[in-house]
């Protein structure tokens, strides 16, 4: 599994909250934008993706991707479970095994506890969508 699958664990998060938010990598290059219409940039501006109040991800054809749930589950278009942020900020894949981790403070680690990037003042489970941004961006 890709670095950029956090991405999108990272991005709803950012949508719930109403404001436009950044998801940094470790050099504190911006790596996704988040408007307070829920859409969801790149660094030069495209828009890839639209985050729904409920959790629903489109993409930019106004495509069903997939969503995420209440309990931080996540599932794709055909309603395949992808995993779930748990309330610790956990983030595991379909077999269970650990993906990473969102920390309390935004910082978001994977497996090894090497740190991706940070997403700060966001739900840990926007800032987990960065472990499943490449899955719903095919």
């Amino acid at each position: 599994m890709k670095k950029p699958l956090l991405i999108l664990a990272l991005v709803l998060c950012f949508a719930q909250m109403g404001l436009a938010q950044t998801i940094r990598n470790t050099g504190n290059s911006a790596l996704i934008t988040i408007d307070d219409r829920g859409y969801v940039r790149t660094t030069g501006n495209s828009v890839i993706a639209r985050i729904e109040q409920n959790g629903t991800i489109r993409d930019n054809s106004n495509r069903f991707l997939g969503k995420i749930e209440n309990d931080g589950t996540m599932r794709d278009r055909n309603n395949s479970y992808l995993g779930k942020v748990e309330s610790n900020g956990t983030v595991r894949n379909p077999s269970n095994s650990v993906l990473g981790k969102v920390e309390s403070d935004g910082t978001v680690r994977d497996r090894n506890n090497h740190t991706l990037g940070t997403a700060r003042g966001v739900s840990m489970q926007v800032a987990a969508l960065y472990f499943f941004f490449d899955f719903f961006r095919q």
